[in-house]
């Protein structure tokens, strides 16, 4: 009987109201979509970092910009396009990598290793206050160069911190603080016994207190995380809990549990992704260590507030380097979407929730020019608000090589469109006459949406193609 129904399905047309989408629950039915135009920067957008305002849901994205002389760059996407957030270009001079971040009245922060500092190239943060980008304390705050660096809120007391390595304490991470006159250090500078690369900066929802996971340069590049708990930096769990070297870490809280969770590029799993999470004694794998299909870079982590569900988003290497997001459901690791989504090869990953949990992804996207990309996950039908008309009847279904579209009205700027589960739209036409024949038998076997269009309303309707 649910296999009935199953194949019954696909024989009904549907049509979108604004008030009523049939497929939001259909996993389906989801795709991933650019967000504005792919390649949207003027230039190229090297080291992008993503992030959401929590007053608009809008994402932002910070960069060096090659069209600037690497100089910093944040745009925003106002629903309908990506404009710059104040001026392009705007920091002294040219920066390496950025870390962007909101504080708690929306106000975007920018942080990065400042060329203006050279030969230092010292960390500096700036703020946008509703003009134009200001500095944050000092320019060039650290005390000396820094590299491998994070920028997060206190939930505590909404002040921004800065995690970086610390070319004065021989790469050794340091965490400052800014508290409303001057950056200083949160416990001593050099806090880790050892050289942190891939540092990333979390907070603790329930205590409040930051904590910093790094890979351990003098141990193999194994994991680490330690906090501060108020008098002094400290290890969480045992150090260098990683069975082998790793890449690319990125610490993230759990909302529903609140406790730290590590992602990073596995070595001891030819740099597959693994996640581990700590119980309060131990640090224990997340499902299956070494997850995702191939080799995997530029690892991010994030949990969905709807849910609690933690995502990963990454550089695939069975993919081209395309980018993939992958989520776990409580047993497994599963894709979200399809794997390698993206038009091209992308680098410096970035994955970021809304407060709705729709996740966004950003990265510099080699697809176009190395100009800055972000997609979201939503539905195939995104944007459709039209008020509802009439049905049309696409048949045969299931069909094998053409299907024949009927509508009952014909009317001025009326177009036709198949589209795939990704959301790629295959065929689209102009509709000059009541009945449209399409020819189908280049498609794989699946399922499809039929798109029926016009300035007022839209029609949906499933094929299946055998």
């Amino acid at each position: 009987m649910k296999k009935l129904l199953y194949i019954l399905f696909f024989f009904l047309p549907v049509v979108v109201s604004a008030q009523f989408n049939l497929y939001k629950d259909s996993p389906l039915d989801y795709a991933w979509k650019n967000v504005g135009n792919a390649g949207f920067s003027i230039g190229q957008a090297y080291q992008p970092s993503l992030a959401i305002s929590p007053i608009e849901g809008f994402p932002y994205m910070g960069y060096e910009d090659g069209t600037y002389m690497y100089k910093a760059t944040v745009m925003r996407y106002d629903g309908i396009n990506w404009v710059n957030v104040g001026n392009a270009g705007f920091s002294a001079g040219i920066i390496y990598s950025a870390s962007l971040a909101f504080n708690q009245a929306g106000q975007p922060y920018i942080l990065y290793s400042d060329g203006a500092t050279y030969p230092s190239e010292k960390a500096t943060v700036m703020k946008f206050d509703g003009t134009s980008w200001i500095n944050v304390g000092e320019e060039g705050f650290s005390a000396g160069m820094i590299h491998s660096h994070s920028l997060a809120f206190s939930p505590s007391d909404g002040l921004p911190y800065a995690a970086y390595s610390d070319a004065t304490k021989g790469g050794r991470a340091t965490v400052m603080k800014f508290n409303g006159t001057d950056w200083v250090d949160v416990g001593v500078a050099g806090f880790s016994d050892v050289t942190a690369e891939f540092i990333s900066l979390a907070f603790c929802p329930s205590d409040g207190h930051p904590y910093v996971a790094f890979a351990d340069f003098e141990n193999s590049f194994k994991a680490n995380v330690m906090k501060f708990d108020g008098v002094s930096w400290v290890i969480v769990g045992i150090p260098n809990f990683s069975q082998s070297d790793v890449t690319n870490t990125s610490l993230a809280f759990c909302p529903s549990d609140g406790q730290p969770y590590v992602a990073y590029c596995d070595g001891a799993y030819m740099y597959k992704a693994t996640v581990m999470r700590f119980d309060g004694t131990d640090w224990l794998n997340l499902g299956n260590a070494g997850f995702s299909a191939g080799s995997t870079a530029s690892m991010n982590l994030a949990f969905c507030p709807s849910n609690g569900q933690p995502y990963v988003a990454y550089n695939d290497g069975m993919n081209m380097n395309k980018a993939t997001v992958m989520k776990f459901d409580g047993t497994n690791w599963l894709n979200v979407g399809n794997a390698g989504f993206s038009a091209g090869q992308v680098d410096a990953t970035n994955i970021a929730f809304n407060q709705s949990g729709q996740p966004f992804v950003g990265y510099q996207d080699f697809g176009n020019s190395n100009k800055a990309t972000v997609m979201k996950y939503d539905s195939v039908f995104v944007g459709i608000n039209e008020q509802q008309m009439s049905r049309f009847s696409p048949y045969p279904n299931p069909a094998t090589d053409k299907i024949t579209i009927e509508i009952s009205e014909v009317t001025e700027g009326g177009n036709l469109s198949i589209v795939n589960i990704e959301g790629q739209q295959l065929i689209t036409r102009q509709i000059t006459e009541p009945k449209s024949q399409i020819d189908i038998s280049n498609f794989p076997s699946g399922v499809y949406f039929v798109r029926v269009t016009n300035d007022r309303t839209v029609q949906v309707g499933k094929i299946m193609k055998n």
